[in-house]
């Protein structure tokens, strides 16, 4: 594999933190900072991680089952994230799973070792909160992508383009051909331009009110959940444009949106985002597949400049890690 990543020096001015090289046969450490994984399938993406290229580390407690339905302790997790970021063998880190658990590292993160060692972290799912402060704290770019036993365990659950795009460090597009169409155009003529940031809404509203609630406000904001029926996905529009999380915001990208229009009416989740974005003039689109998807993970970079067009076809072009 040819290196993935190549390291850039930032402005002084970039608040952002440039991350070391993705080098041919990385290391890659392989962690359950949430709920645990089934063996069998996890073995499927780890095999398809050594097909790529990488060389998995799995952490400590990578397997661990329990207690209740998390992969171990909060220290245990806790530990094996904070091992991961240190490990010079390692050169990227990627989820298990996500599930339900990370919220409990937060209190507990090393950021002074995580500033030190930092690294591309792939995750998405319940990892949205720790991915999100990071970048919040420590301006350390979250890798909204693919993740061992959920995307890499199946044949086509990975978008390569932008994984190979993303972890180079390269400027790279996404638009129609990975499922994004228009649901509102925003001024005519006009790209919405901005920092893309975002993640799982379910975990972003849970984290309004906690101090590791998200810096959406002024973004150019990603949102992306599963199951979800539409009103529930109302509540929580609801609850993030009351909370002011909303404000200034330059457009807005909603994922897939996976099993969540399961037994409705075609439109009604459309109608029911588009509603709460009817008297602010900002482009919408819907359908990207990056985080719960039907196939073909795609990965996005959040704290990179980014500029959404809504032409025929739209299309989201992101910076490259400067």
């Amino acid at each position: 594999m040819a290196s993935l990543f190549r390291p850039k020096r930032a402005a002084a001015a970039n608040p952002f933190q440039t991350l070391v090289p993705v080098p041919r046969n990385a290391g890659i450490s392989i962690i359950a900072p949430a709920s645990s994984a089934k063996v069998e399938v996890a073995q499927l993406g780890l095999g398809r991680l050594r097909t790529m290229g990488f060389i998995p580390i799995l952490g400590p407690h990578a397997f661990q089952k329990g207690p209740l339905y998390f992969a171990g302790t909060t220290s245990q997790r806790l530990s094996d994230l904070h091992a991961a970021f240190a490990d010079e063998n390692s050169h990227v880190i990627a989820s298990l799973r996500g599930g339900y658990g990370s919220n409990y590292l937060l209190p507990g993160l090393d950021l002074e070792l995580i500033r030190s060692h930092r690294k591309p972290f792939l995750a998405y799912s319940d990892l949205t909160a720790v991915q999100c402060y990071l970048l919040d704290q420590i301006g350390l770019h979250a890798f909204h992508g693919p993740m061992v036993a959920t995307d890499f365990a199946r044949e086509a659950g990975v978008d390569v383009p932008s994984l190979q795009s993303a972890l180079s460090g390269n400027a790279y597009s996404v638009g129609a051909p990975e499922g994004m169409r228009v649901l509102k155009t925003g001024p005519v003529g006009k790209p919405a331009k901005g920092v893309l940031y975002g993640g799982c809404l379910s975990i972003l509203v849970s984290l309004l009110g906690t101090p590791w609630a998200p810096k959406t406000e002024g973004k150019l904001l990603f949102l992306e959940d599963t199951g979800a029926k539409p009103y529930q996905i109302d509540r929580m529009l609801w609850q993030m444009r009351n909370a002011g999380k909303l404000e200034g915001c330059k457009g807005v990208i909603f994922g897939e949106m996976f099993e969540c229009t399961t037994g409705v009416t075609a439109n009604l989740l459309d109608e029911v985002i588009l509603q709460h974005f009817e008297d602010i003039d900002i482009p919408i689109v819907i359908g990207l597949r990056s985080g719960h998807v039907s196939h073909h993970n795609v990965t996005l970079t959040f704290g990179v400049e980014a500029e959404l067009t809504t032409g025929t076809p739209p299309l989201l072009k992101l910076q490259g890690i400067q």
